[in-house]
């Protein structure tokens, strides 16, 4: 569902961050703004509403290359964390090219990790998208606290195509840039594929 402006000669990929509110989402998206030089960036764009928050920034990575004499230039997002704003989450998967899955690793937010990745492929399947075909990585995040869950068990619950698995410490920068290089690289795969 890439966009192609001609004019810059880009490709626009779209790659969303989802998961369960609290889990890490927005800290991995502001650790990237932050770390992405000013010439390379858009501006960070915050959609709040009284109860809600979603975040959204364009950049143009150096290192990717292009795809067929096109640049690729990078739009991440955020989903609000609740399932609650279910029309929010379906509207921002729209139109995109690869998902990371922010799974919070304490022990007493497996329930909420579950319930985010059920709505998630719910609404892929509304938007038609094939999952066994869509890049996706699944970020196990908040690996620094105390009472974290294995991976493995994470991974048992977690996982649902042999996906890359990365852990990450997101505020402190752990993980975050591992997790976008290998969600880009999918996707780039895949446009080079024509996919």
């Amino acid at each position: 569902m890439s966009f192609i402006n001609f004019a810059a000669r880009e490709i626009n990929c779209k790659i969303v961050y989802y998961g369960a509110g609290l889990g890490g989402k927005t800290t991995n998206l502001q650790c990237i703004y932050q770390k992405t030089a000013e010439q390379q960036k858009g501006k960070m764009i915050s959609l709040a509403t009284e109860t809600e928050r979603t975040l959204f920034f364009d950049f143009l990575p150096l290192d990717l290359g292009s795809v067929r004499g096109f640049k690729t230039r990078i739009h991440l997002y955020t989903v609000p964390g609740q399932v609650f704003y279910d029309a929010s989450r379906k509207l921002i998967l729209r139109g995109v090219d690869g998902i990371v899955f922010v799974a919070d690793s304490q022990r007493d937010r497996m329930d909420a990790n579950v319930e985010a990745l059920d709505n998630l492929m719910d609404n892929l399947k509304e938007h038609s998208y094939d999952f066994q075909k869509i890049p996706y990585v699944l970020q196990l995040n908040k690996r620094d606290l105390p009472k974290i869950l294995p991976t493995e068990t994470l991974a048992k619950e977690l996982r649902r195509k042999n996906e890359p698995m990365i852990e990450a410490i997101a505020f402190q920068g752990v993980g975050v840039f591992d997790t976008l290089k290998e969600i880009a690289r999918q996707v780039l795969t895949e446009l080079k594929q024509g996919g």
